[in-house]
C-alpha cells in the first residue's frame, strides 16, 4: 500500500533525472508509520524533500481517490525556519512540487514581512503549508480561537534545529510545540532537521520532549570537504593577531580569478568591509561582480545579493555568518575562510556552501590571519577527518521566555493554571519547574510580583471567575504583540544619507567615538559622518578614502571547547615529532623556536612563563581554552593573588593563554604553592573579581525586554537606548533592594555566570589544570606563544596603528637578534 504512494514521489524524482537517497526513503517510511524524529543531513543533500514529500504522501493515502481535487483542507504542515531569508526559497520549491504532481495545495509564508492583507487571508482560508519563524508561530498563538487554526495540522518540521537549540529562540519553539501538540485533536508528527553536532541524541530528545522516544535518521552521504590552506611566503616566528590575513590578498585574488563564483567568509562585519575595500582597490574592473553581505546592511541590499547569487550574476560575495545558513542560491565553486572560524561546526557549515549538490565535494580555502592560526587549520582538518563536532547546550529555566509565553497565551484564548503546568513540564527547558516557581510567574503576570503590585501597567493578565488567565486590555495586548521575540540586540543606529536613503545599521557605541566630519568605510562606500538625528546617523559620500570601519561588540568570537581540545592534542603530537598535516609541518620552525626558548606544552601540561621587560614583570599562562575562558581565568587569578599580595595587574588574553603584568615582581612560585587554581569558593571569587553586578544589570535589560517589563517602543518610534537602560536599571535596583528572590533577577545573575562568563567551561578548565603537570619557565625573552598576547594588550592601548606596527617591528628585531 505504502509503495503506491511512494510512486508519486519517485515519479517526480525520475522526471527531474534524480533518484531518491536511502535517507529520504527511510524518512518517508518512518513518517508514514507515524514516527517523529530528527533528520541529520548535510547542506545540499535534499533534506527539504525528505520531509515535505511524506506529508504529501500521507495526504494521498488518506484521500486515495480524489487527492487532486480542490478542497478546504486547513493547515497540514507548519515548517519553521530560523531565517526569514530562507522562507521564500523553500516556498517556491514546495509550490513547484505541488504544481508538478497536480496537488492543488497552497504554500504560504508568514513572518514579520508578510502584509496584513495576506495575514487576514491566511486566517480565513489557511494554506495547506505554512512556512514561518519561531516568533511568528507565537504570534499565531495570540489569535482568538487559535485551536481551530491548528485543528487540521498533521506535522511540524523545524529546519536548522542546530541554529535554535542553543538559544532562547529554541526555548520558544519547545513551548509552542508542547502547547500545539496538547490542543490538537490528533497526534502531530514532529521532525527536526539538523547539521551534525556532538550531542545529536540529546538534540533529538530536546526537540521531541521527554516523554517521546529518540529517533534519528542519518543521511549516509559522504560529503567530502577539500581544505586548501593558503600559506604566507615566509613563516612568522613571532606572530601577532589579525594583520597577516589582508597581506595574503595577492594569493587570494588568483583563487577568485580561477573560479566562477566564490563566497569569502570573515568572522566580523568590520573584516568584511575591510576585505571588500581592499579587493575593489586591487580589482576595480570587478565592479558589479563583487558584493558585500552582513547582518548590518539594509535588508533590500542583502536580498539583492542573495538573488544575484541565485541567478549567477556575482563572482564574489564577501560575507559574515549571514550567509552561513542555507540561504538558497546557486552553489558557489568554492569558499574562502579568512581567519579561524573558532569552531568545527561553523567551518563545516561554511564549507558546505560550495559544491552544494549531492555527490559534489565542498572546496574551502583557509587564509590565516597569523601564523598560529595554521595550528587551528590543522585542528579543523583533524576534526573533520574524524567526524568530530561541538556539543550544543540548551538554556533551561529561562523565566523571561516563560513569562512572555504565558502572556502570549493570555492574549489568545487564555489558559487554566492546572492544565498548563504539565504542558510546560513536557519541555526540556522547564521539566524541573516547581509549583512554587510556576505560582511566582502567575503572580508576576497578574500583579507584577511583590515589588511592582502597586503599578497598574505590570498587572497585565486577569484571572476570571472560572479561573482562566486572560488579557482583556486591548492596548496591553497590542504592546505584547509588538514586543514578542527573544532576540535582543545591541542598540543600533540607522545609517542613512540626507535624502533618506538607508544603508544599514551600526552599533551606537561606534558613533559615540565620531565627530562630525570624521570618515569611515561602510556598505562598500567611503562616508563622512554628519550628525545624529533621532535614531539615525546622517552621512554623506566622501571623496577621501578611509580605513576606519565600524567595529561591533559581538566581534570577538572565542575558540570552541572541541577545537581547543584538538589544538592541545596536535601540540602534544608535535612534542613527539609527529606532524600529521602540511599545516603542522609548515609551523614546525615556530614550534621549534618555542621549544628552544621555553617548551611546547603537552596535552597534560600547563605552561607558565615568567619574563621581565622594560614594561614590568610578566606572567604568561597557557591553558589553550579560548579567549572567553581566559578572560575570566585571568581576572580570577589576578584577584586571588591580590588577596595575599597587594599589587595591581594589567591583564591581556587570546585563545591560547593570558598575561598578568605588574610593576612589581610577581611571586608566582609561592602563589602556585598556595593553590591559586583551587575550586573552593570559585563562584564567589568570580563574582568578586569581575564587576558581576554591573554585568548582571546590563544582562537584566535583555531579560526585562523579553519578559515585557520594559517596552522598546512602537514601529518607527523606538524608545531611546539610554531610556531603556535607565528603566531596566531602576527595576534592577528595586528588585535587588525589595525583591531579592525575584526569579528574573536571579536569572540575570545566572546568565552572566553561565553564558557571559562561561562558568562551566571555567570550572572544567580549572579541573583540567589541577590534573595537569605545571611547568614554570623563565625564558630570557618573549616566546612565539607569549608575543601575540602582549601585542593584543598593545592593540587595546590608545596608540595609533602606525605606531603599533613600528613598535611590533622594533620588538621583533630585538627578539630575532
Amino acid at each position: 500500500m505504502v509503495s503506491n504512494h511512494l510512486s508519486v514521489a519517485v515519479d517526480y524524482f525520475q522526471k527531474k533525472g534524480w533518484s531518491p537517497f536511502e535517507f529520504q526513503l527511510e524518512t518517508w517510511r518512518d513518517f508514514m508509520a507515524g514516527k517523529s524524529g530528527l533528520l541529520n543531513a548535510p547542506t545540499g543533500s535534499g533534506k527539504t524533500f525528505a520531509l515535505f514529500f511524506p506529508v504529501i504522501l500521507d495526504y494521498i493515502r488518506r484521500h486515495p481517490e480524489d487527492w487532486q481535487k480542490q478542497r478546504k483542507n486547513g493547515i497540514q504542515l507548519i515548517w519553521i525556519t530560523p531565517l526569514r531569508a530562507l522562507a521564500q526559497d523553500i516556498q517556491k520549491a514546495m509550490q513547484e512540487v505541488c504544481e508538478e504532481i497536480g496537488l492543488p495545495w497552497k504554500v504560504s509564508v508568514r513572518n514579520g514581512d508578510t502584509e496584513n492583507k495576506e495575514r487576514v487571508s491566511q486566517k480565513k482560508n489557511p494554506p495547506e503549508v505554512l512556512i514561518t519563524t519561531p516568533e511568528t508561530l507565537h504570534i499565531l498563538l495570540t489569535q482568538k480561537e487559535n485551536q481551530l487554526f491548528f485543528n487540521s495540522l498533521q506535522a511540524i518540521v523545524i529546519d536548522e534545529w542546530h541554529e535554535l537549540l542553543g538559544n532562547k529562540r529554541g526555548v520558544q519553539v519547545q513551548l509552542a510545540l508542547s502547547y500545539i501538540r496538547h490542543i490538537c485533536p490528533q497526534e502531530i508528527r514532529l521532525w527536526g532537521i539538523s547539521a551534525t553536532i556532538g550531542n545529536l541524541d540529546e538534540a533529538c530528545q530536546i526537540l521531541l520532549g521527554e516523554r517521546h522516544p529518540i529517533h534519528i535518521v542519518k543521511a549516509k552521504i559522504e560529503k567530502r570537504i577539500i581544505l586548501n590552506t593558503v600559506y604566507p611566503d615566509e613563516l612568522e616566528k613571532y606572530p601577532w593577531s589579525g594583520h597577516l590575513g589582508i597581506r595574503l590578498i595577492d594569493k587570494v585574488i588568483p583563487i577568485i580569478e580561477n573560479h566562477n563564483s566564490i563566497l569569502l567568509f570573515t568572522n566580523t562585519r568590520a573584516q568584511t568591509e575591510i576585505w571588500y575595500h581592499y579587493i575593489m582597490e586591487k580589482k576595480p574592473e570587478w565592479a558589479g561582480l563583487v558584493a558585500i553581505h552582513h547582518g548590518s546592511l539594509d535588508q533590500s541590499v542583502r536580498t539583492w545579493v542573495e538573488e544575484s547569487l541565485h541567478s549567477g550574476k556575482l563572482k564574489l560575495v564577501v560575507c559574515t555568518s549571514s550567509l552561513d545558513l542555507g540561504v538558497d542560491f546557486r552553489p558557489v565553486d568554492a569558499v574562502v575562510q579568512v581567519g579561524s572560524p573558532k569552531g568545527v561546526a561553523r567551518f563545516i557549515q561554511r564549507a558546505g556552501r560550495s559544491g552544494h549538490q549531492p555527490g559534489l565535494p565542498s572546496k574551502i580555502y583557509f587564509v590565516p590571519t597569523h601564523s598560529l592560526e595554521l595550528i587551528e587549520a590543522a585542528a579543523l582538518r583533524s576534526a573533520m577527518e574524524n567526524n568530530e563536532s561541538e556539543n550544543l547546550l540548551c538554556p533551561t529555566m529561562t523565566f523571561d521566555v516563560l513569562i512572555q509565553f504565558l502572556v502570549t497565551l493570555a492574549v489568545g484564548d487564555g489558559f487554566f493554571e492546572a492544565e498548563l503546568l504539565p504542558i510546560l513540564r513536557d519541555t526540556f527547558s522547564f521539566q524541573k519547574l516547581t509549583e512554587e516557581e510556576y505560582r511566582w510567574t502567575l503572580s508576576f503576570i497578574t500583579q507584577g510580583g511583590e515589588s511592582l503590585q502597586g503599578y497598574e501597567e505590570f498587572s497585565k493578565v486577569e484571572k476570571d471567575e472560572k479561573g482562566k488567565y486572560q488579557i482583556k486590555n486591548k492596548r496591553a495586548a497590542m504592546i505584547h504583540r509588538l514586543s514578542m521575540g527573544t532576540i535582543v540586540s545591541e542598540p543600533m543606529l540607522k545609517v542613512q544619507f540626507k535624502n533618506g536613503t538607508f544603508l544599514g545599521m551600526v552599533e551606537e557605541f561606534f558613533f559615540s567615538k565620531l565627530k562630525p566630519g570624521d570618515r569611515f568605510f561602510f556598505a562598500g562606500r567611503n562616508l563622512e559622518f554628519v550628525a545624529i538625528k533621532d535614531m539615525s546617523a546622517i552621512v554623506q559620500l566622501s571623496k577621501k578614502k578611509s580605513t576606519n570601519t565600524p567595529s561591533y561588540m559581538g566581534g570577538r568570537i572565542s575558540l570552541s571547547s572541541k577545537l581547543a581540545s584538538k589544538i592541545r592534542e596536535i601540540l602534544e603530537k608535535s612534542t613527539l615529532g609527529i606532524y600529521e598535516s602540511q599545516e603542522m609541518s609548515y609551523v614546525a620552525p615556530l614550534l621549534d623556536l618555542q621549544n628552544r626558548i621555553s617548551i611546547v606544552p603537552a596535552k597534560e601540561t600547563l605552561l607558565i612563563e615568567k619574563i621581565i621587560s622594560r614594561e614590568g614583570y610578566h606572567v604568561f599562562i597557557f591553558p589553550f581554552e579560548g579567549r572567553m575562558v581566559h578572560e575570566i581565568l585571568g581576572a580570577l587569578i589576578a584577584y586571588r593573588i591580590s588577596v595575599s599580595y597587594p599589587m595591581s595587574f594589567s591583564i591581556a588574553m587570546n585563545d591560547y593563554g593570558f598575561e598578568l603584568l605588574s610593576d612589581m615582581p610577581i611571586p608566582i612560585e609561592d602563589i602556585l604553592e598556595e593553590d591559586v587554581f583551587s575550586e573552593v569558593n570559585l563562584a564567589e571569587d568570580i563574582k568578586a573579581c569581575i564587576n558581576e553586578s554591573e554585568m548582571a544589570k546590563r544582562k537584566f535589560r535583555d531579560v526585562a525586554t523579553i519578559s515585557g517589563l520594559i517596552f522598546q517602543g512602537f514601529p518607527g518610534k523606538p524608545v531611546k537606548f539610554k531610556h531603556l537602560q535607565s528603566n531596566s536599571g531602576i527595576l534592577f535596583g528595586v528588585f535587588e533592594d525589595y525583591d531579592p528572590d525575584n526569579l528574573l533577577l536571579s536569572q540575570a545573575h545566572r546568565e552572566v555566570l553561565d553564558m557571559q562568563m562561561e562558568k562551566d567551561k571555567v570550572l572544567e578548565a580549572i579541573r583540567r589544570i589541577n590534573s595537569n603537570k605545571i611547568i614554570l619557565k623563565t625564558p630570557g625573552q618573549f616566546t612565539p606563544f607569549s608575543f601575540p598576547i602582549m601585542v593584543d594588550r598593545w592593540f587595546r592601548a590608545s596608540i595609533s596603528s602606525e605606531s603599533l606596527e613600528d613598535r611590533i617591528a622594533k620588538m621583533k628585531a630585538q627578539l630575532i637578534e
